[in-house]
């Protein structure tokens, strides 16, 4: 069951953040931190659980097994990568009812071709709009919850044919019934304006570190119009950066204690991974 706290956020106007995910580590950590909402992000999930690049080989069986297990984990509502749908219309459609069923709370939907490649690399295609306006009308009705499910259409025409035919594409998707826009990859602030001048829809951003787009401030982001940011690749990269530095000091010294080595707390991770309830369990039933 969807969540409806993301079309409550959305209605109240304010804007918000909503970290992505790689692994359920980072979503009980998110949990920890306070956030009522997580993004599963189709590059880091397939990193994280595949070692594979996000260029469309993870498979949709793969991918919704991994976002029913986030969900099942994160106390947070779930705002899901979907990639193309995985294929033609009757593979949208089975998609989306997928994902649902699984109980994420919104599906992010692209109209790259398939095989997909991340939106920030390069050679990038899209499909023609009206296939992806029919993706859109297809996942808009598959959808059970119609009021707290959302759809989310993306387009990644910006790098092969500009803003202009970007927006006319945002343009067709709004009307095809997407409840929330994103333009992938603008690669200035100004780009980012006029696509959130464009549209009465609310407008997501993608704050990815390393990628082409500015990373702009939440307040900035707000003036702008936006109405939240996901960080799709921050706990990702700086755990990869963590994991380094560890693993360097104990490669170099033997020492897996170092001095100044930030950890987090073992008792406290095992209480965020449910071992408090096996242990309640134990003294319950041990013999």
């Amino acid at each position: 069951m969807a969540n409806p706290i993301l079309r409550q956020k959305l209605d109240a106007g304010n804007y918000f953040t909503v970290p992505g995910v790689q692994d359920m580590i980072a979503a009980v950590v998110a949990d920890k931190v306070g956030f009522d909402i997580v993004y599963g992000s189709g590059y880091w999930l397939t990193a994280s659980s595949l070692g594979l690049p996000d260029a469309g080989i993870a498979t949709y069986t793969e991918m919704v097994d991994r976002m029913r297990t986030l969900v099942r984990t994160s106390k947070a509502a779930v705002i899901a990568d979907a990639d193309t749908g995985y294929g033609g219309l009757l593979n949208v459609h089975h998609t989306v009812r997928g994902y649902e069923a699984a109980g994420v709370t919104a599906i992010q939907l692209e109209d790259q071709e398939f095989p997909k490649k991340c939106g920030h690399t390069p050679f990038k295609r899209c499909i023609p709009t009206e296939d992806m306006v029919q993706k859109i009308q297809v996942a808009a009705e598959a959808r059970e919850d119609k009021k707290n499910f959302l759809i989310i259409a993306r387009t990644d025409a910006r790098a092969g044919d500009g803003v202009d035919a970007a927006l006319r594409r945002l343009e067709a998707y709004a009307r095809a019934g997407a409840d929330v826009l994103f333009f992938e990859a603008p690669q200035s602030e100004e780009e980012m304006r006029r696509a959130c001048e464009a549209f009465d829809l609310p407008m997501m951003a993608n704050l990815s570190n390393g990628g082409k787009t500015p990373m702009l401030p939440a307040q900035t982001l707000a003036e702008i119009g936006y109405a939240f940011g996901i960080y799709p690749a921050l706990t990702s990269l700086s755990a990869a950066a963590a994991m380094e530095q560890a693993l360097r000091t104990l490669k170099d010294t033997g020492n897996g204690d170092a001095p100044g080595q930030p950890l987090f707390g073992f008792q406290d991770f095992c209480e965020r991974i449910g071992f408090e309830e096996v242990w309640a369990f134990e003294r319950r039933w041990a013999r």
